[in-house]
């Protein structure tokens, strides 16, 4: 299939969709409850809300049909509704959720969740990939007896909670002493890890980094960064939040055989179900156990819902059905597909320089950039309008599911061509041309 042969729908009804944004933010602060999903992340024209979703396609409230690109914030990595994981859920749903002891299917889902993961004796369920990360801190803080943590200043998110936050343009809020605690280095450099080091001696109590995210990682680097870290008494989480069953199976830990002192778990890890996880070393995880007698307690994750067993009943069947079909082979070669298509069309439309992919096969991220070269959340708006128009709901990154054929790729890139037409138009006439509304915003940013 061609991309410039393929018949587009040209979406432009999205009267509910404007009814839906006029009433939901005197209800719910922000109108959504998770910031990346909140209107001033996406043009005029795009669904407000969607009614369900089935596979990589998704419906809004005004029965408009879009192919799904980012799959959930990447938690979905299997498909909307997807059969196999549906099974194991109703299965569970029958037995009831939620009880005043442990349920039985926690011990199993540690035992086999921590056989994945090389190095890690003990693992903590949460909700919610905040919870997993500041947990990982707290523990990290009482093992050391410091207080400041380090995160790369060219990573997006780790925690909606203070010790992030703070660290962030949306600081407002936050303790300046909190603040404070939180210190900043280069991702995936070992110079700007040293500086750290040197500037903050006996400080640090535990770096938290991504394990990949824009750069290709050198052969050996975590073995020479976590030892680094070790040399200085400071312990290395390894936040595959993103990468957990995406890089490789489960994850990041696995592809570079890196040996975190800690991890932390979640989006796909149960194809979009509410199931995170921390794992880590015995002799850390310890800490916020009820064991050590005598000895101080780290009041570590305490969540009435971190059991609940639909959902790790969604995560167990996800891990079934990756161990049983090969899909991290097929999204890694959907990926592939859509990267080559996308480069033949730039190069088609001599748009190489104004817009370009990162990231890479398991996760595509795309800059936009003007007619001055400079990255611009104007024409990136513009070019979310054009696909979403065009029936793909689109943020500027593809997460390859197993639901995600090549004919849905097929059907992306027929409508990548068309929006880089009227993209290149742009370009020559001004983005006021062509863009309905406001541009998109930041996430992280001082004021609305």
């Amino acid at each position: 299939m061609s991309y410039q042969t393929v018949t587009l729908p040209h979406i432009t009804n999205f009267s509910a969709s404007d009814a839906y944004r006029n009433a939901i933010h005197d209800l719910i602060p922000g109108g959504a409850h998770t910031y990346s999903k909140g209107d001033d992340q996406f043009p005029v024209y795009a669904p407000a809300a969607i009614t369900h979703g089935k596979g990589a396609y998704l419906w809004d409230v005004d029965g408009n049909k879009f192919l799904d690109t980012l799959m959930g914030l990447t938690s979905v990595s299997l498909g909307h509704a997807f059969e196999p994981v549906l099974e194991r859920v109703r299965e569970e749903l029958l037995k009831g959720v939620n009880f005043s002891r442990p349920s039985v299917i926690e011990r199993e889902m540690a035992e086999r969740f921590l056989s994945l993961v090389p190095g890690h004796d003990m693992i903590k369920f949460a909700k919610n990939g905040s919870v997993a990360t500041t947990a990982a801190v707290k523990l990290a803080r009482a093992y050391t007896g410091r207080k400041i943590v380090a995160r790369p200043y060219d990573h997006p998110f780790y925690s909606y909670d203070d010790w992030f936050i703070g660290s962030t343009d949306c600081d407002f809020g936050v303790p300046k002493e909190t603040q404070e605690m939180t210190v900043l280095y280069k991702a995936d450099d070992l110079n700007s890890l040293q500086e750290l080091f040197a500037k903050y001696p006996n400080k640090i109590a535990c770096i938290i980094s991504e394990p990949e995210k824009f750069n290709v990682i050198e052969e050996g680097f975590y073995d020479k960064a976590i030892d680094m870290a070790h040399q200085n008494g400071t312990l290395w989480i390894m936040d595959e939040m993103i990468t957990g069953f995406k890089t490789d199976y489960p994850g990041s830990i696995k592809k570079f055989n890196a040996k975190p002192d800690m991890a932390t778990w979640g989006k796909g890890i149960a194809n979009g179900f509410s199931f995170c996880a921390l794992t880590g070393k015995k002799e850390i995880m310890e800490y916020g156990g009820i064991r050590r007698k005598g000895e101080k307690k780290v009041f570590l994750v305490s969540t009435t819902h971190g059991g609940e067993t639909h959902a790790i009943a969604a995560g167990l069947a996800t891990m079934d059905f990756f161990e049983n079909n090969k899909v991290l082979e097929h999204n890694h070669s959907i990926g592939d597909y859509y990267i080559e298509g996308v480069n033949k069309i730039l190069a088609e439309l001599a748009l190489q320089d104004y817009i370009q992919l990162t990231g890479f096969n398991w996760a595509v991220g795309m800059v936009t950039k003007n007619a001055e070269h400079q990255p611009c959340l104007h024409y990136r708006t513009l070019f979310m309008q054009e696909m979403i128009q065009r029936g793909i709901l689109f943020q500027g990154i593809l997460s390859p599911c197993f639901s995600h054929s090549k004919q849905d790729i097929d059907l992306m890139l027929s409508a990548f061509y068309e929006s880089a037409v009227v993209y290149k138009q742009a370009l020559e006439k001004g983005y006021e041309a062509y863009l309905v509304g406001e541009e998109i915003k930041p996430v992280f940013r001082k004021y609305n």
